[in-house]
């Protein structure tokens, strides 16, 4: 049978909030010695007695009970020893335990400790406020191992995001001098890793240079791996030849394939720029319109042609677009995470619009490259009021004729 006692409050100074004690402790006589020690030290302390192990499990099983701290006698008449100690630590992975021992049995409390236990107490050795000041550093300890533990797993996150974005994020293959590669990639709010965005950009041996932009449906891990894959792939039929809808097929096969679901879904923009650096041949699958810079003009390509995004349904026909670049051009890819932020106050979206607004002021204003892209990206999240919830992903290549840097 369990007891419950509220026991008088804190006269220590500081001490308010009212810690869950569960004793799993058989003996009535020793039972009611610690619940009169903790008494006397004035700690406040709501104390749950379990003289089994079994009833030890129900008390830490039932759903609305809170345990902060198990204090234990390791012979119980249903379990003993680092047994019982080792089913206790499974059942409240959370809470702090200390283990009641015996004079003669000081060796089985260093045991426990090694175990798991955060600190052990010698019955005939403990008073009051010992036993009060063992059980508030069981709880501060106990904090720290689990601060610990989330570092340990903040750095996990950390080299899996470092992983990721090594994937997602490619090296761009490049020979052209004359060209400018600027890209930036950020996880939307509260994004523990990276999102399906991916891009790449491909120079082939006959002088074209071959850009893709994609997003995955979804966001995390799972999301962020597939879009790895697609990224690779297309790399890698990009390098083996392949072009238009032949290589988009091919990806929605990949797609289909690796999905774990029939849910997930990828939309997709590709361009392949023509040696001479004056056209370009592009295909998108359900993909926003990229924006093209010429002179002084900014503006969005026409809606029109744009196939079904990969994954949806068979598909193998989508349409090219021909892009007249001239001498002097910028062409920027990105992913919707860019547009799909408010436009201010009155809870529009964004939309392409309003992006080709925003290019044309910053473009007016001198800004370019890397330059254009990090205002852009500012000002669409000052209209959105803050860090945009979707991942947001650009692409933006340079010719002028002349060489220069990235």
């Amino acid at each position: 049978m369990s007891t419950v006692r509220r026991l008088s409050p804190p006269s220590i100074p500081g001490e308010s909030e009212t810690v869950g004690l569960l004793l799993i402790e058989d003996d009535p006589g020793d039972a009611f010695l610690v619940q009169e020690l903790l008494d006397e030290s004035g700690m406040l302390v709501e104390v749950v007695v379990a003289t089994t192990l079994a009833e030890a499990q129900r008390l830490l099983t039932m759903p609305r009970r809170r345990t902060q701290c198990v204090l234990a006698d390791l012979a119980l008449p249903d379990a003993q020893g680092l047994e019982l100690l080792n089913n206790v630590l499974t059942l409240a992975p959370h809470a702090a335990v200390l283990v009641l021992t015996g004079l003669n049995d000081a060796h089985v409390g260093v045991a426990a400790v090694a175990a798991g236990a955060q600190d052990y107490l010698v019955k005939q050795e403990v008073d009051g406020p010992l036993l009060a000041r063992a059980i508030r550093y069981a709880l501060e300890r106990k904090r720290a191992d689990e601060s610990e533990r989330e570092l340990v797993e903040a750095r996990a996150v950390r080299r899996e995001n470092a992983r990721l974005e090594r994937g997602l994020l490619p090296v761009p293959l490049l020979r052209d001098g004359t060209l400018r590669h600027h890209t930036r990639y950020q996880p939307g709010r509260e994004r523990a890793l990276l999102g399906g965005d991916f891009y790449d950009t491909v120079q082939t041996e006959d002088g074209s240079v071959h850009m893709v932009i994609g997003d995955v449906s979804g966001h995390g891990a799972d999301e962020a791996s597939l879009g790895v894959r697609l990224r690779m792939a297309w790399r890698t039929l990009v390098l083996a030849g392949l072009e238009g809808p032949a290589l988009l097929s091919t990806l929605d096969t990949v797609l289909v394939v690796e999905r774990w679901s029939e849910e997930i879904f990828t939309t997709l923009c590709m361009v392949t720029i023509e040696p001479s650096r004056r056209r370009a041949r592009m295909y998108r699958a359900g993909h926003p319109r990229p924006l093209v810079i010429q002179g002084n003009e900014v503006a969005a390509l026409p809606d029109d042609p744009c196939g079904p995004a990969l994954g949806l349904f068979e598909f193998d026909d989508w349409p090219m677009k021909m892009i007249e670049l001239g001498t002097d051009w910028s062409l920027m890819l990105y992913t919707d995470g860019v547009i799909e932020g408010l436009a201010g106050e009155g809870g529009e979206r964004l939309d392409t619009e309003g992006l080709e607004r925003l290019a044309r002021a910053a473009h007016a204003d001198g800004a370019a490259g890397t330059r254009m892209i990090d205002r852009l990206v500012q000002e669409v999240e000052d209209l959105n009021g803050g860090v945009l919830n979707d991942d947001l992903a650009i692409l933006m290549l340079t010719y002028d004729g002349a060489d220069g840097t990235s």
